[in-house]
């Protein structure tokens, strides 16, 4: 099955976002991807308040991204917002096209590095999975990265493939940080990775997570397949769950563990 990681720069506007999805949605389809992964905050980033743009997963802007992915006979997940219960919104993942219509609503909210994502966004509590043409995939957004527990739980659920979007913030280290725990991820879980990230948008002031672009798809083993640079840029990758097996029986962490 092929894969295409999507790396673009989301701007406030959730329409002008979804004229980028439907252009790379067309473009990856016509390569024969069948799933095409775009960034966290791809419906807009996180320099407008997330409120007033959160929709539920049955309105219009999820709707119209189900419509582009079932005209172009693919599956598109991407980053969007969704109202919470609590008066806060939801980061989701959206999973739309070809029957599926679902939503992953980030667990780990990025409270570090001097920004606090908890002060409007409400954690999620469930780990999702969704299976396509015999694969099972796990989900998980940017700030999830750091927490090895819940791709353990992704793959005691049978992913073979996590697809991770983000919007990773700049700062010292954090590309060698971002590069280092994908990796360890993959290793941990002996999964795919495949990240698509926010592409860096340039110079912008505070600390306001936008992207810094990397975007990567990882194999079981921890190695890199392929990876992008900072600017806008599109990953086709072609995964195997065979690939899978064979490292977790060469590195059986997941049945070796105690704890």
């Amino acid at each position: 099955m092929r894969v295409a990681l999507s790396q673009i720069s989301s701007t406030p506007d959730p329409a002008a976002n979804l004229d980028q999805v439907r252009a790379q949605v067309a473009l990856a389809a016509a390569e024969g991807a069948r799933i095409v992964l775009f960034p966290e905050a791809t419906m807009a980033n996180f320099a407008v308040p997330l409120g007033p743009i959160a929709e539920p997963l049955d309105g219009p802007w999820a709707s119209a991204v189900r419509q582009i992915a079932d005209d172009a006979g693919v599956v598109v997940v991407a980053g969007m917002f969704t109202p919470s219960p609590d008066g806060r919104v939801l980061n989701t993942t959206l999973v739309t096209g070809q029957g599926l219509h679902l939503g992953y609503d980030k667990i780990h909210l990025f409270d570090a590095f001097g920004f606090q994502e908890s002060r409007t966004v409400a954690p999620g509590t469930e780990v999702v999975t969704f299976d396509l043409d015999g694969h099972t995939f796990g989900l998980a957004t940017c700030y999830d990265i750091r927490f090895p527990e819940l791709f353990r739980a992704l793959a005691d659920k049978g992913a073979t493939t996590i697809l991770l979007g983000a919007s990773w913030g700049a700062g010292p280290g954090k590309q060698d940080q971002w590069n280092l725990l994908l990796r360890a991820r993959a290793l941990d879980a002996t999964t795919l990775l495949l990240a698509a990230a926010q592409a860096d948008p340039g110079p912008v002031e505070g600390n306001t997570p936008l992207g810094i672009g990397y975007s990567a798809a990882i194999g079981p083993r921890g190695e890199v397949l392929d990876q992008l640079g900072a600017d806008p840029a599109t990953i086709l990758t072609d995964i195997d769950p065979a690939r899978v097996e064979e490292a977790r029986t060469a590195i059986p962490v997941l049945a070796n563990r105690r704890l």
